[in-house]
């Protein structure tokens, strides 16, 4: 076996057509993380949920900076506990056939790039299964630049680590043991983060409600999917605060003139400025085909 094998890893994610790191790992471009930046977890859990994707969230963390939300691409690793054969095996191919240093631990964070978060299935291990601390914590700020660590597991040097800048850190306990006892089985393979499943290149959306993890090719639909509810939910708000509408007429599917509507005000409120990269032909023709057949089955759906 290889450790953060090229061909692995593009197996693993057929349906990414997109850049690719060097180590075949899902590029998802720097504009979607920043825009992803912008949305709740409820907004991204949707369509991931709509599209059978059920098991992408994780909320039973303790966060080292809780009211900070933190975005980048995964990069996994998968630690098991000590078997000696395979521990020696595994530690004695990684230093003399692929030249890393130190331990398993510390190949993954030598490996981190900007806009990274390790992401750790450290089997729910605190007592000596403490991933990083706060040399490693240290590195992983400096690597990732907004980046930051998922772990299964445990951490130390906790006062350390809520003093470290650009940094958060998601969590089970922490314990002033050092790591030991455990072995890494995979990096950059499929993770298992309590009920969710984690790939590499996935783009990790952790916020103060949870961890979800969203497939690369799906990154950029879901945070349309978002933008385009977050700006209808502008816009309703507004009209509700004038008396236009009524609830019942923002929540059921929109009307031709109640389209026509927003996107006058989208095309020309500073409300809408941010938003205005997204196009809305999809729901103007479900609209207009939903008033010229009022009992067929169509409307514009919510988002």
């Amino acid at each position: 076996m290889k450790f953060d094998n090229a061909e692995d890893i593009a197996q693993l994610t057929p349906l990414w057509e997109g850049e690719r790191f060097p180590n075949g790992r899902p590029k998802v471009p720097e504009d979607v993380l920043r825009r992803m930046r912008r949305i709740t977890l409820e907004e991204a859990w949707g369509p991931l949920w709509n599209r059978g994707y059920a098991n992408q969230f994780e909320g039973d963390f303790k966060i080292a900076f809780p009211g900070k939300v933190t975005v980048g691409r995964a990069v996994t690793a998968v630690m098991v506990p000590q078997r000696p054969d395979l521990h020696e095996t595994l530690l004695k191919y990684g230093h003399e056939q692929e030249g890393r240093r130190g331990f398993f631990n510390q190949w993954v964070i030598d490996s981190l790039g900007e806009d990274d978060v390790v992401v750790v299935d450290m089997y729910d291990k605190i007592y000596q299964g403490t991933y990083v601390g706060g040399n490693l914590s240290t590195a992983i700020a400096t690597r990732t630049k907004r980046g930051g660590a998922v772990i299964w597991g445990g951490v130390r040097d906790l006062q350390q680590i809520v003093e470290i800048e650009g940094i958060n850190v998601f969590y089970r306990g922490s314990d002033p043991t050092a790591i030991a006892d455990c072995t890494m089985v995979g990096m950059n393979v499929p993770a298992r983060i309590g009920r969710a499943v984690c790939l590499p290149g996935d783009v990790v959306l952790a916020t103060p409600s949870g961890v979800i993890f969203v497939p690369p090719h799906l990154a950029e639909l879901t945070v349309v999917n978002a933008e385009k509810s977050q700006v209808r939910d502008v816009f309703g708000f507004i009209r509700l605060k004038e008396g236009v509408y009524t609830t019942a007429q923002i929540d059921a599917p929109w009307t031709v003139p109640l389209w026509q509507d927003f996107l006058d005000w989208f095309g020309s409120s500073p409300e809408a400025a941010d938003y205005r990269h997204l196009t809305w032909d999809r729901e103007w023709e479900e609209a207009r085909r939903a008033d010229a057949d009022p009992d067929g089955p169509g409307g514009s759906v919510r988002l």
